[in-house]
Formats: C-alpha cells, structure tokens, sequence
C-alpha cells in the first residue's frame, strides 16, 4: 500500500480536508504552531541578550536560520520518549542549532511559549474572519441595494404579515454580520500577550537570571511581547492566562455561527418557496433518485456546520471553569480541538455564505405572485379607511369585510380555489366608490423599508466597509 493510499485508511477531519480554506488551516497546522514556538524562543533570546545575558550573536543567527526547517519526524521520535512535545521540540530544535542549544527555552515554561503561540493563531484566524465577514457584508450590501423596493410578503411565526422588502430582509441579515464583525474586531484588538512569567506567573526563574533586577524581568516581557506585535501584556496569570480568554472568543465565533444559521434557514424556507436560492451549478445533482430536486445544499452545510460550531462554545467555557488555581492539565487536550476547530468551522462557514451571497438568485414573478394571493386580505384595512372617507359606515362596513374575508378563506382552505375577496368586494355596493384596484399597489403597504435600506447603507454599512476596505476581497473558493 502507497503512502497516499494509507492516507485514506485514517480519518481526517472534513475541516481540515474538505470544508475551511486554506490560509485558516495554516494558521492552525503543526507546521505554523511550531515556527510560532522557535519565533519565540529566538524573541526570547533575542531579548535576554539585549538586557545583558551571556548569549552569542553566532547562537542567535544559528536560531534564525533554522526558524523554518522543523524535522517533524526526529521530534515525534524524541516525543515518544519525552512524553513531552514542547520538549521534543526543544531538542529537535537543539540538534539544529549546537552552539544555540544551550540557552534555548533559558528560564522558561512550556506556556511561555505555547499559550503565546495560541494567541498568535487566534490573532491571525480573527483577522482572516474578519476579512470574510467585510467581504459578505460588501456582496449582501450591493444585493440589499439592488432590491430595495422589491416588495415581498414578510412573515411572522412563518405565517403571512405585513409586507417587507427583499433589500430590507438582506439588512436584517447584514446587522448581524456587522454585530459579528465589530466583536470579532474587538476580540482581535484586546488580546493581549499571555506574557514571559514562568511556571505559576511570578516570574522566579527570570528574576534569578537577571539576578534580582525586577526592571529588567520586566523589560524582558516588554520587549519579547513587541517582538510578536503585540502591544498590550496579561498584567497577571497563573502558568497559563486566564482560559476566559479562549472561551470569549469561541463565543465570538458561536456568534459567527448564529447568524449564519438564520440566514442559511431563512434561504431554506424561501428556496421552498421559490423565491430565492442559493447558486445552482449547471451540472450540479440535487439528488440521487429525484433528479428534478434543486435541494439548498450550501444552505443545509451552512446550519451543520453552524451547529458544531455553536457547539464548541460550552466546551470553552467549561474549560475555563474547571482550571485549579495556578494551572490544571485538563484544559489542553480539548483547546488542541476546541480552538482549531472553533476557527476552521467559522472560516468555514463564511466561505459557504460568501458563495452564496455572491449567487443569490431572486424570482421576482413568484415574489409578486404570492404577494398577491396574501395581499386583499392586508389591504382590507385601507379598502375600509377608503370606503368610509366616501361616505360608508365603519361597523356596517367591517362586518361586509369580515364576512366576505371568511368566505374567500373558506374557498381557498376547503376547496382550494384563488382568492376571490377582492371580486367580492367589488361586487358589493357598499364598496362602489372605493378604487380598490389602486389601494393594492404594494409600495403602499411596505411602509418605509426602501428608504430604511439606504439609510441602514449609508449610515452603518458603508462606512465600515470604507475604513476597513483594505481587508475585502477575500475569495470564497468553495469547491465542493
């Protein structure tokens, strides 16, 4: 058996293989993690010999050069005999580096390095998240613009309401995402360094190292934490930084998550409909037996997708709880599924919506359609507000409605005719100075929801896709 064919003799996880792009899978890959570890050790070393340790530049430019040559297979080798990865790593990184092997990791612990990767990962999968949160936000908002007037028949408990606008209906969907976008902006910005503090925080070793000159610890911190860009430092931690971290931002990503999944069940519910759908490929197959069947497939990945990622939220959470004092092991076998997971699942569900955002197909002929068989009955509130301004009595005049709207009703439920009420209505004197006909034009009945759309787009949307413009375009690249 080949090594690609071994390949499929193990799982893999659609997340990875199948379903997220690919910059968000190398942002959580060994490979990234890793180089993240030696650009610490080497910002770490870089910055003790700075403030005065006896370090070397030959074992600084040894480290530089071997940042990104990871021998994957000599530290799974030392693994299995360290039972440690972090340390594997160490050594592997070590025999790369002789001269530099000494001072490698020098006075500290394994989430000194770790816990700061994890925020590196988490710093960049945000920016990408946001990147594609902009971009749909851009796509729905041009789609918004387009059918601002589009009068459609709005729902509530899905039962027929009060008409609405297509444009108005995509910036119900558009304020989630800009609720999304600003906390995963905020998320991103206040992620601070977990810092350089030694095995429970208090920064011993590095204190013995710089021989009780408490400035320069925190010089260290300062100048390891500007190396990795970030400005801010976790002012106390215990071994790892507070896991409310991790689970605040998996609660980003939930939120992620929830707004995809009422936009993906909206579409679901109007595909049924016929009014909208999501892209359907040319050869694409709906199903294996009912070859007619256009199913929302996207939509439908969209919400299981969406539920796993929802999911991960809870395990954060808990994870956070369950921490004892200064650390507990407990909480690292589930962050090496939770937070990779976490980010890959929303990447790629945002992917999914970018696609079809950029596809949507409306049916403005079903749209009017069933706008019109809803309609006489909304628009019996104006037929009577007519009917009286010519003359008619209100109680006399309602009652006509009343008992004309039940009959129509009775028709249509018991014997599946059209709605006649507007035939009635016409037949009825009491209604003969009435133009109904004009009080169903249904830009009389969606109130102000085109000028809503533009407001909402020039107020709230535009100006966030202005200051950030440099982070659209992200592609959305959905293969399967």
């Amino acid at each position: 058996m080949s090594q690609d064919e071994r390949a499929y003799e193990r799982f893999d996880s659609p997340l990875a293989s199948r379903y997220a792009g690919e910059a968000m899978s190398r942002v959580f890959s060994p490979a990234a993690r890793v180089r993240t570890w030696r650009r610490l050790w080497l910002a770490l070393a870089e910055a003790e010999k700075e403030l005065g340790l006896p370090i070397t530049d030959d074992q600084i430019r040894e480290m530089r050069r071997h940042l990104d040559d990871i021998d994957f297979e000599r530290a799974e080798a030392l693994e299995r005999t360290l039972r440690h990865d972090l340390m594997a790593h160490v050594h592997a990184f070590g025999e790369q580096c002789p001269k530099a092997r000494p001072i490698i990791h020098l006075g500290a612990t394994s989430c000194d390095i770790t816990d700061n990767a994890d925020l590196v990962a988490m710093r960049e999968g945000l920016k990408i998240l946001e990147g594609r949160l902009l971009t749909i936000v851009d796509r729905l908002a041009r789609f918004a613009a387009e059918n601002r007037a589009t009068a459609t028949l709005g729902f509530t408990h899905f039962q027929p309401a009060q008409p609405t606008t297509v444009g108005k209906r995509a910036c119900l969907w558009l304020w989630d995402l800009l609720v999304d976008r600003q906390a995963v902006s905020s998320a991103r910005s206040g992620l601070r360094f977990r810092g350089i503090k030694g095995t429970t925080g208090t920064q011993a070793s590095f204190l013995r190292l710089f021989d009780g000159d408490h400035e320069k610890v925190k010089r260290l911190e300062r100048r390891v934490a500007e190396k990795l860009g970030f400005a801010e430092v976790q002012p106390v931690t215990g071994q790892t930084y507070t896991r409310k971290v991790d689970s605040q931002v998996l609660a980003v990503l939930s939120g992620i998550a929830q707004s995809a999944h009422k936009f993906a069940n909206d579409l679901r519910l109007l595909a049924n409909l016929k009014e909208l759908e999501e892209p359907f490929e040319k050869e694409q197959v709906g199903s294996s037996a009912m070859a007619y069947k256009r199913n929302p497939m996207r939509s439908e990945r969209m919400t299981g997708l969406a539920r796993i990622v929802m999911g991960l939220e809870p395990a954060a959470a808990a994870t956070a709880a369950e921490q004892w004092l200064e650390r507990t092991l407990d909480d690292s076998a589930a962050r090496r599924i939770v937070l990779g997971e976490g980010f890959l699942g929303a990447d790629a569900i945002l992917r999914l919506y970018q696609n079809i955002v950029e596809g949507l197909v409306v049916y403005p002929a079903m749209i009017a359609r069933h706008l019109a068989e809803e309609l006489p009955f909304m628009a019996t509130e104006n037929i009577l507000m007519a009917a009286v301004k010519a003359g008619g009595d209100r109680q006399t005049l309602h009652e006509a409605i009343r008992r004309h709207s039940q009959e129509a009703a009775r028709r249509i439920k018991m014997e599946g005719k059209a709605n006649d009420l507007l035939a009635r209505l016409k037949a009825d004197p009491a209604f003969a100075k009435v133009d109904i006909d004009a009080e169903l034009d249904p830009k009389r009945f969606v109130g102000r929801a085109p000028e809503q759309v533009d407001e909402f787009l020039a107020d709230h949307v535009r100006p966030v896709l202005e200051a950030n413009k440099d982070l659209l375009g992200a592609e959305a690249d959905i293969n399967i």
